[in-house]
């Protein structure tokens, strides 16, 4: 029970003034005034909290504010848990709930006494916790945790400023993208000071410590793309793939500061006939099946020529994949394709689907035809048909392998699901004879290739005039490798983008 003044009180004594009886009577109880108090500390409404305290000091404010700032507070939660009677008062209990560089809890007390037939807090630092007193403080004292490292294929560390350029800008990517896994949670304690000293610490919570990340990237694959792009004139890049199960294994980029390998969006020029033959074969054409190649074509009414109007009467399909007819297959896609047919295939081999590899990548784009001729620019890479350097890897990467793969920069469980898409046999067996015949009798013939390569030449107009400035690809494979190269406004890919490749391939030698 409390004091007998107490009870006096809550009963009510009652005074006669002027004829009228007035009741005595202490407001409300020391439970709601304490959820008052509670509640404007929560909202760090100071002035609030201090009409509810009995004789507060000058410093009530201060200390508040000070104990906010010092445990590093982004909210503060207080719940009453109890009560009792105390000497001359009562104690309300609470439960503070805190939230910054750690969520703490803690219990504490206030002391309420009557003042002017109202409850009131009795004040002392321990109101804000019971280890309070003059002199003593709380801190919060965080240890950042240490970034866990990432890794090479083999393990070697590359998020070091030794590290190849254009492997810093997918360290980069990788940092923002796997922040949480490298870099775990810092350790916090929570410390009762004196004078400058710890007194005592009251929570400690531990790191937890980053996780490594390991890439794919093959750092001798990747010294060998840096190596055959070093005497190149302008901007250029090359992206290689495992096509067994798409791992990149090298995004070589030069000069730095733009990631074209992943970023860059260009049209693939006749590297994308790669798609279209392979719409035409699924649809019962044959490598050896004779098709028209005049030097022009006027499809839709717009004229459609091949390089240096070349005309190559009427050869094998292989024939004209390996010359880069582009009458041939402009007329072949309105004929016997159809926009709707050359669509679909594009996006069997990835074309509008999201390109996840760990780090940014755009998607390539394949919008579906408006007219003849439209569908005639796209069957040949031109005209809205956009990607980037690693889509068409992973294009020549889908015939080596014989399915498409989503490339990866880091292992498949860290990333959204993807699927392998298979393509038809027929099909790869056709492009596994289509591709070889560029470099032994077609556009790349007079380039060095080691023996095994196959690949597809692109010269990718952009621009507007008679003679508009084109990229110069080239996109292949050799055994279980994929690649792809373009050089920005370089030309025609067997003058250009052919010989990087095959500087890449001796360069590499035997894997």
């Amino acid at each position: 029970m409390r004091p007998k003044i107490l009870i006096a009180a809550v009963l009510a004594p009652v005074a006669a003034i002027a004829g009228v009886v007035w009741a005595l009577r202490t407001q409300g109880s020391p439970e709601e005034t304490a959820r008052t108090f509670l509640a404007a500390w929560a909202r760090q409404d100071y002035p609030a909290m201090r009409t509810l305290a009995m004789e507060p000091p000058d410093d009530f404010d201060r200390w508040y504010r000070r104990f906010r700032t010092d445990l590093k507070l982004s909210g503060a939660g207080f719940e009453v848990t109890g009560s009792a009677d105390a000497e001359a008062g009562a104690e309300v209990r609470f439960r503070a709930r805190l939230e910054g560089p750690v969520d703490w809890s803690y219990d504490g007390s206030l002391t309420l006494v009557e003042h002017e037939r109202a409850w009131r807090v009795r004040w002392t630092p321990a109101a804000l916790h019971p280890e309070l007193r003059s002199g003593r403080r709380l801190k919060a004292v965080v240890v950042g945790a240490g970034q866990a490292p990432i890794l090479a294929a083999d393990g070697t560390r590359i998020d070091t400023a030794s590290a190849p350029g254009s492997v810093r800008q997918l360290v980069d990517g990788l940092k923002e993208t796997y922040r949480d896994r490298l870099t775990g949670t810092s350790s916090a304690r929570i410390d009762l000071v004196e004078g400058g000293a710890k007194v005592a610490t009251l929570a400690a919570f531990e790191a937890e410590p980053g996780r490594e990340l390991r890439t794919t990237i093959d750092l001798r694959v990747h010294r060998a793309a840096a190596q055959a792009l070093r005497d190149v004139d302008g901007p250029a890049s090359l992206v290689a793939l495992r096509p067994s199960t798409g791992e990149i294994l090298s995004a070589a980029n030069k000069p730095g500061g733009f990631n074209r390998a992943l970023l860059g969006h260009y049209p693939p020029g006749s590297t994308f006939k790669v798609v279209t033959a392979s719409a035409l074969v699924a649809d019962g054409m044959t490598a050896g099946e004779r098709v028209a190649c005049p030097a022009e074509q006027n499809i839709g009414g717009f004229p459609f020529h091949n390089a240096g109007f070349r005309d190559y009467g009427t050869p094998s399909l292989r024939e004209a994949f390996a010359h880069s007819c582009n009458t041939t297959f402009g007329r072949l896609s309105v004929d016997r394709l159809g926009g709707r047919r050359l669509g679909k295939v594009a996006a069997d081999f990835g074309f509008g689907a999201p390109v996840e590899p760990g780090v940014p990548a755009v998607r390539a784009k394949f919008p579906a035809p408006q007219d003849d001729t439209d569908l005639a620019s796209a069957s040949i890479g031109q005209g809205r048909v956009l990607t980037s350097p690693l889509n068409m890897a992973t294009v020549a990467a889908a015939v080596a392998d014989g399915s498409w793969r989503p490339p990866r920069l880091v292992d498949a469980a860290l990333l959204p699901p993807g699927e392998p898409r298979r393509l038809e046999p027929e099909v790869v067996r056709a492009l596994r004879t289509l591709m070889p015949a560029v470099v032994v009798e077609g556009t790349a013939r007079a380039v060095t290739f080691p023996p095994g390569t196959a690949g597809k030449t692109g010269t990718a107009e952009y621009g507007s005039g008679e003679e508009p400035p084109s990229h110069a690809w080239f996109i292949g494979y050799r055994g279980d490798l994929a690649f792809a190269v373009i050089v920005e406004g370089g030309g025609s890919g067997s003058g250009a983008a052919a010989p990087i490749a095959a500087r890449f391939l001796a360069e590499l030698g035997d894997l």
